[in-house]
């Protein structure tokens, strides 16, 4: 385990120690559930075991962990669809919806496939694999600006993060970004072709 930069990433490496992999769930506890309160009837103690024993990597623990009970109950069945959205891209990606388009294409998703294929599509991503791979923890990678990656995507960030202090499941279920990202989506569209 290596804390990397000033993001705080955590990466589980091959030298490990029991202290290093104790440290790596907590980090995943608190990156996918929103640094929600779990208690330890709330964990997932054959998970943790399995990443302990070196069976999956932390890629499939973040897996397991966003495909949970406790994880749909809090932020999936009790949120409006876009707010789920919302907190998928923040707490498996590190980032806020760049476009509606992302934030449909997700929708479609869980309309004919359902919750969990939603959660792997997000994990079987590109972007996921290049930003984490199998051994780091997601973490917020929104507060730098990204090649590739249109600015406002930095500013919607902030509008999703409110604080290190802060827990997703304390905030209101309803989207915070669904409005603002159809309004740009509409302005966009009214745009004379030749200046888009």
């Amino acid at each position: 385990m290596a804390a990397l930069g000033e993001a705080g990433v955590v990466e589980l490496r091959s030298d490990r120690s029991l202290a290093d992999v104790d440290v790596t769930i907590r980090a995943a506890y608190r990156q996918v559930f929103g640094n929600a309160h779990v208690m330890e009837s709330e964990r997932l103690a054959i998970s943790e075991s399995q990443l302990k024993q070196g069976e999956i990597t932390v890629r499939e623990f973040v897996r397991q962990l966003a495909k949970s009970a406790f994880y749909r109950s809090r932020f999936f069945d009790n949120s409006y669809r876009y707010r789920a959205i919302e907190l998928n891209f923040k707490h498996l990606l590190g980032r806020a919806p760049a476009s509606y388009e992302e934030m449909a294409a997700h929708s479609k998703i869980l309309d004919e496939q359902g919750f969990e294929a939603d959660i792997d599509a997000y994990i079987d991503s590109l972007e996921y694999q290049e930003n984490f791979g199998e051994d780091v923890v997601p973490y917020h990678k929104g507060f730098k600006s990204q090649v590739g990656q249109s600015n406002v995507v930095y500013n919607r960030m902030f509008q999703l993060y409110r604080g290190y202090a802060n827990s997703d499941r304390a905030q209101n279920q309803k989207a915070h970004l669904a409005r603002e990202v159809m309004q740009t989506r509409h302005r966009q569209s009214m745009q004379p072709i030749a200046d888009r």
